[in-house]
C-alpha cells in the first residue's frame, strides 16, 4: 500500500461513515480497507477510529488528520491533472444522482452524446427521489429540482421550470375546464406528495393577484411522472413541472389549463462538494447541463 492510497482509503472511511461503504467507492473489499487503516495508524502511530463490533467512530486525531489531507488529496489530483495533460479533457468515472423521473426521461437519453464526446469518461447514475449525503454515498455531483439549504455544497442553477396545470383530453370531455379558482377548486385534482403545499395550491391571476386554490382530491403520489400517469388516465387535473409534460402537450395527449394563470417555478441545481479542487470531469458534465437545459 502507497501513501496515497492510505490517505484515500482514510477519507473514504470518514466520509462514508463505514468499512464495508468505503469498500464500496474504492472497489475494495472490507477487509482490505481495514488492513489499510491499521497500517496508516501504526505508521503514525495514533489511533484513528474507535471500533466497535457494531460501528465506527472517528478519534479526534482522525479529525485532525482528514481535515490535513483533503487539501492534499485535492492538490495531488489537480497536479495529475496538469501533468498529464488532461485538466481540459473530462476523463475517469463520474457518479452522478438525480431524481427518478428526471432522469430517466430528461438526463439518460443524453448520455450516449456526452460518451462521444468524452472518449475517457465513464458514467454511473443513480436515480432517487431521496436527498442523498454526497460524500457518504460517494458521489461527484448530485441534481436536485427544488431547493437547496446545505451550505456546504456548491449549488449551480441550471435553470427554472414553471409548473403548469393539465387534464386530458377525456377528462375535459367528461367534466370540463376550469377557468378560475373557483372552478378548479370543484374539480378532481391529482396531488404529488412531494410538494409542501399539499392540497393548497398558490396560484397567480391574470392580473397578479396572488390566490390559494384548496383543491380535493382522492390520488396522491410522490413522482411527477406517475402524477402525469394519473393525469393521462384521467384522473382529474394535476399541477406537473412543465419539463415532464411538454411532449404529451405537444402531442395533444394533455391540455394545458388556466393558462392565463401562473403557478410557482421549480430550480434546476448542479450540487458538489464544497472544495477548493474540482474535478474536470465535474466541471465538463455542470457545462454539459447547461448546454443542454438552460
Amino acid at each position: 500500500m502507497d501513501t496515497i492510497t492510505g490517505i484515500k482509503t482514510i477519507i473514504a472511511v470518514v466520509e462514508t461513515g463505514s468499512f464495508t461503504a468505503a469498500g464500496d467507492r474504492l472497489g475494495l473489499s472490507k477487509a482490505l480497507v481495514s488492513k489499510y487503516v491499521g497500517i496508516v495508524e501504526q505508521d503514525l502511530g495514533v489511533r484513528l477510529f474507535n471500533r466497535s463490533t457494531r460501528r465506527i467512530s472517528i478519534t479526534e486525531a482522525g479529525q485532525s488528520y482528514y481535515a490535513s489531507v483533503v487539501p492534499v488529496i485535492e492538490s495531488y489530483s489537480e497536479m495529475l491533472d496538469n501533468l498529464s495533460g488532461q485538466g481540459a479533457v473530462a476523463n475517469g468515472k463520474l457518479r452522478v444522482s438525480a431524481p427518478v423521473s428526471f432522469g430517466e426521461s430528461n438526463l439518460a437519453p443524453l448520455l450516449p452524446e456526452l460518451m462521444r464526446r468524452y472518449p475517457n469518461l465513464s458514467i454511473e447514475l443513480v436515480l432517487s427521489d431521496k436527498t442523498i449525503d454526497l460524500l457518504e454515498e460517494g458521489v461527484d455531483l448530485a441534481i436536485r429540482i427544488g431547493s437547496v439549504s446545505d451550505s456546504n455544497l456548491i449549488a449551480r442553477q441550471i435553470t427554472s421550470y414553471p409548473l403548469i396545470l393539465c387534464a386530458s383530453n377525456d377528462y375535459i370531455e367528461r367534466f370540463g375546464t376550469p377557468t378560475s379558482v373557483m372552478e378548479l377548486e370543484k374539480h378532481a385534482t391529482v396531488i404529488d406528495s412531494n410538494f409542501k403545499i399539499g392540497r393548497h395550491w398558490p396560484i397567480v391571476s391574470p392580473d397578479g393577484e396572488a390566490l390559494t386554490a384548496n383543491v380535493s382530491s382522492r390520488i396522491a403520489v410522490n413522482n411527477p411522472r406517475a402524477v402525469k400517469e394519473v393525469v393521462l388516465a384521467g384522473g382529474g387535473v394535476g399541477l406537473i413541472p412543465e419539463i415532464v409534460v411538454q411532449d404529451d402537450i405537444a402531442a395533444g395527449k394533455l391540455v394545458q389549463v388556466m393558462s392565463n394563470y401562473q403557478t410557482f417555478e421549480f430550480g434546476l441545481f448542479a450540487i458538489y462538494p464544497h472544495r477548493k479542487f474540482v474535478a474536470q470531469k465535474v466541471k465538463t458534465f455542470v457545462e454539459f447541463l447547461f448546454e443542454k437545459f438552460s
